[in-house]
């Protein structure tokens, strides 16, 4: 379907989503080729309008989370609107939705009906609280559920009151994780022909987050706290302020990483120090060992210490501010700065590129995020074999909209350049 390359060039996809959790999911499937249909209402998905900033008339917000995708404008309201919708679910394999539970089901679209004409449909639906139980009709965003998961009482400085992280991964890890299940699907599917209806709630994952921590605490029952700039466990896998100012994260886990690190610090001594022979000792001895550790890291400036820790095996990085991440060597490298070009002159943007590198069936090209309703047409004729009149119809009805009809009479307002 899709003929830009990839592994799923041969899956097509009927996007329901909008803001954030959703859009980064179906991103990441058309990142790995497949053809993205992108349903919008008139106004566009909101985050087209998320300020401060905008390119080609959409925010940087959407431009950021809807590369690889085409836009198709349908009125949900109307009882035509949801007929297309319909039409278009039976030609797709895959259909992924972020509304609030029940939300489709009242417009008449649901897994069980879709999949009687259309067995082989995978129906992803992401969602803060998941399809059932107590909370599951409530509003969720990604710092609710970072707040009610317990992530966010693990973050921020001992003492200090929680803060959420700062990349949003109550959003971005949901849409990963429907993704997941939309491939496991997939590959179930090529065996039996049959698809599946996968229910992944933000909160769900958040918790699955807590990994270690929440195995700690159901086996001790003891409650962790913030974790600052260090480890519970390992007293070397913390943060140190360099001579000049910059705090470099440190993370010598291994006997031979503390032994190295403590030689090129200078501070070899304590590598027979009673205190510190095992990482229990050094637990135990803890407050005494930073202290020492942060007097030696104050000798030098972080990108020498940088060099000389990785030069004999030591893992270390420097907290780097987000434009300093972005032009690091090693991102730059492995493209993870993306360059998008529309056919426009203002549709220039770069964002954050695809972190799965494949030798074989890498996607070739991306294409630059659509324009609200710029494909409704070719997707009405082409995917659903519409004739002219019908089409005709629907945009007069307003059932659907084309980008021509939106610019004509109703444009969205989706913030300025």
């Amino acid at each position: 379907m899709s003929d830009h390359g990839g592994p799923l060039s041969h899956i097509r996809v009927l996007d329901l989503t909008e803001f954030l959790a959703g859009p980064y999911g179906t991103q990441i499937l058309g990142d790995l080729g497949a053809e993205i249909i992108k349903v919008e209402s008139v106004h566009g998905d909101s985050s087209r309008s998320v300020p401060p900033y905008y390119v080609a008339g959409s925010s940087t917000y959407f431009t950021c989370i809807n590369r690889n995708k085409k836009s198709i404008v349908v009125d949900l309201k109307s009882p035509d609107g949801v007929a297309v919708v319909r039409d278009l679910a039976l030609k797709c394999d895959v259909l992924f939705e972020n509304r609030r539970p029940g939300v489709l089901a009242r417009m008449g679209l649901t897994y069980e009906d879709i999949s009687r004409e259309n067995p082989g449909i995978v129906w992803c639906s992401v969602s803060g609280f998941g399809q059932d139980g107590p909370d599951r009709d409530h509003a969720a965003y990604d710092m609710i559920v970072q707040a009610m998961s317990g992530g966010m009482s693990l973050t921020g400085e001992k003492g200090g009151r929680p803060v959420r992280a700062g990349a949003p991964i109550g959003d971005l890890a949901a849409g990963m994780y429907g993704v997941i299940g939309v491939l496991a699907a997939l590959t179930k599917r090529a065996e039996t022909g049959k698809g599946d209806c996968i229910d992944v709630a933000m909160l769900d994952v958040q918790v699955s987050f807590l990994n270690y921590q929440a195995a700690n605490y159901l086996y001790s029952g003891k409650v962790p706290g913030r974790q600052g700039r260090e480890h519970d466990s390992l007293p070397t896998y913390r943060c140190f302020e360099a001579r000049d100012g910059v705090e470099l994260a440190i993370t010598a886990n291994t006997e031979k990483m503390w032994q190295d690190m403590c030689r090129v610090l200078g501070v070899a001594d304590l590598i027979d120090d009673a205190r510190f022979l095992t990482v229990p000792d050094r637990n135990r001895h803890r407050a005494e060992l930073i202290g020492m550790l942060d007097a030696a890291f104050a000798q030098k400036d972080a990108a020498e210490w940088v060099q000389l820790l990785r030069d004999v095996g030591v893992p270390v990085g420097a907290i780097n501010t987000v434009d300093k991440a972005l032009a690091e060597p090693q991102v730059i490298h492995r493209g993870m700065v993306l360059e998008l070009k529309g056919d426009e002159p203002d549709q220039r943007a770069r964002v954050a590129g695809n972190p799965i590198k494949q030798a074989r069936y890498e996607r070739k090209t991306h294409r630059f995020p659509p324009k609200l309703g710029e494909d409704t047409g070719d997707v009405l004729r082409n995917v659903l074999g519409y004739p002219a009149e019908r089409v005709d119809e629907l945009v007069r009805s307003r059932a659907v909209s084309t980008q021509g009809s939106l610019t004509a009479g109703r444009k969205p307002a989706a913030g300025k350049n």
